[in-house]
């Protein structure tokens, strides 16, 4: 029996955390396209349960005493999902569960991406790094939306800058008070 197929499930699920899933010839391109794929796969298990959440709660009526409302139009999140039939219901929510799940990877890759090349380019990783990639990566995302507006995208770009700089400095701050600490 060779080592492959003696590996347990939690062997091969541990050893995520010591290689890539990827080797693409370039550390840049493996953290991207792990970032990414790790991210959508995060991003799909969100959509599908947020869809399974809104259809569980949108058939009760709380003024029946929590009996489902079968009579009533449907009031969904997605608008695409009308329940016409299931076969409509099911590729409308594949296709939203697809669309988001690119959104999740393509913000992910984008964001490591351009970390790891600053970090490159810059020989540090500090705030700076996550504020510009916060800010591209917010800038990318808007720019997906239905409807861009300039004010949404600058608004995007604020926001991601900010919350990864914070997000970076939180981190640096508890190393810090956790090495005082250590042996």
């Amino acid at each position: 029996m060779s080592n492959l197929e003696s590996r347990s499930l939690l062997d091969e699920i541990r050893s995520f955390d010591k290689g890539c899933f990827f080797d693409l010839g370039h550390p840049l391109l493996n953290r991207v396209a792990e970032s990414f794929v790790k991210a959508a796969g995060i991003g799909a298990v969100q959509a599908v349960s947020r869809d399974a959440y809104f259809t569980v709660t949108e058939g009760f009526d709380t003024n029946n005493g929590g009996v489902p409302d079968v009579t009533g139009a449907k009031n969904r999140r997605f608008p695409n999902l009308r329940g016409e039939t299931n076969r409509k219901s099911l590729e409308a929510l594949v296709k939203n569960t697809g669309k988001e799940s690119f959104q999740w990877g393509m913000a992910a890759g984008l964001y490591s991406g351009i970390t790891y090349g600053l970090k490159e380019a810059r020989g540090a990783h500090d705030w700076k790094n996550s504020a510009m990639a916060g800010a591209i990566t917010g800038a990318a995302l808007a720019l997906s939306s239905e409807d861009p507006s300039h004010d949404h995208v600058v608004q995007c770009a604020i926001t991601g800058a900010a919350v990864s700089a914070a997000a970076n400095l939180s981190l640096e701050y508890f190393e810090l008070a956790l090495g005082m600490f250590s042996v």
